[in-house]
């Protein structure tokens, strides 16, 4: 399907998302407040690349001890994280400063943790946030036949079992990242025309991702293998340990606001139409979970707010906590739903009983 083509419909709920951003941009004005980032969200990013970047100096300079070396790797998953939720996430939005330099250069922090800034954007702004658990097009619930996360796909046997081998390969999405899948993704990009929407060349992708992978796996293994007190076992052992904990913990704040139980699938007819508005697709496909948990929003760049974040991608998510009762408020006014889990262990719940009734009921959930 064209991306062109593909539609939502202009008789759904449209007022909600007009008088919803009236609010929203009325509480920045009324407070004069700015949108973008502040001196504390300077301070986090400083805080974040540093904890992925001081273990790996230390691991190489001065530790000796195999223990502290593999919490080093350890801090070092905390930290790329860290670093992907509350600091590559907003740039790549254009939502962490008003100037778009700023935002471009602060959105390759993503290349130190292995990934490609330009796919990131495709993936997640072109795709995912337009067409949010849209069957064929939210490349997000289409992971191939490894995991159904979506009515959309073919039910295979193996998926009877994913509710279990899920946190496995979660823990393996960075590392598939720094390998093979921004390959996979420029291929199938280029061949849909997407790279366009990022004003790149296809040769100049290609010789980005060539070079930004391999100074990527020459510092952060290489170096380790070089330096580092561990034998060469040790430091793939370390490195894969880094990994793991990165894609585990990204995927665990991902997943459970989208593929949980009250999501509503949307598909596109024959015709390229979706019946819904793109704000009611997003109030039910979007979930929140612990929102009042100031520490955990804080590491996880407030993506436990993922309904504000999709509303409003361009906002920087030190907001998302104070504009969430206007949200919530507003979409209660015109009858829609604001689903939100009370802690972060009743989302993962949510999405594990997910993934347990996709892999063994074919007909679960219908698609909207």
């Amino acid at each position: 399907m064209i991306l062109e083509e593909v539609k939502f419909t202009k008789q759904g709920n449209e007022e909600f998302y007009k008088i919803l951003r009236k609010r929203v941009n009325a509480y920045f004005k009324d407070n004069n407040i700015s949108k973008f980032a502040n001196f504390g969200m300077v301070i986090k990013t400083i805080f974040m690349v540093s904890l992925y970047v001081i273990p790996f100096v230390l691991m190489l300079t001065y530790l000796e001890s195999t223990p502290l070396i593999i919490l080093m790797w350890v801090l070092m998953g905390l930290g790329m994280a860290g670093t992907g939720l509350s600091v590559m996430h907003d740039a790549n939005h254009h939502a962490y400063s008003k100037n778009k330099w700023v935002n471009i250069i602060v959105g390759k922090v993503i290349w130190i943790v292995g990934g490609s800034d330009v796919n990131w954007r495709i993936q997640h702004n072109v795709l995912h946030h337009t067409y949010t658990n849209v069957v064929g097009m939210d490349e997000d619930i289409d992971i191939g036949n490894l995991m159904r996360f979506s009515p959309g796909q073919k039910l295979l046997k193996a998926h009877k079992y994913q509710h279990i081998y899920a946190w496995f390969l979660y823990g393996m999405m960075t590392m598939m990242w720094s390998t093979t899948k921004d390959f996979t993704q420029y291929k199938r990009y280029k061949a849909m025309g997407l790279l366009e929407t990022q004003k790149i060349s296809s040769r100049t992708m290609l010789t980005t991702l060539i070079i930004t992978k391999s100074l990527y796996t020459l510092v952060t293994l290489g170096l380790p293998l070089i330096f580092s007190a561990l034998p060469w076992w040790g430091v793939v052992l370390g490195y894969l340990l880094m990994h793991f904990i990165a894609g585990l913990i990204l995927s665990m704040v991902f997943q459970p606001a989208h593929v949980v139980p009250t999501s509503e699938y949307s598909k596109v007819d024959e015709e390229g139409g979706i019946d819904l508005d793109w704000a009611s697709n997003q109030m039910m496909n979007t979930a929140n979970f612990a929102q009042d948990s100031k520490l955990f929003s804080w590491y996880v760049g407030g993506l436990n707010f993922q309904i504000e974040h999709h509303l409003f991608p361009n906002i920087c998510h030190i907001h998302y906590k104070k504009i969430s009762d206007i949200v919530r408020d507003t979409a209660l006014e015109y009858n829609l739903p604001y689903y939100s889990s009370k802690t972060f262990y009743t989302a993962i719940a949510g999405h594990a009983k997910m993934l347990y009734d996709l892999g063994r009921n074919e007909n679960a959930p219908a698609i909207h």
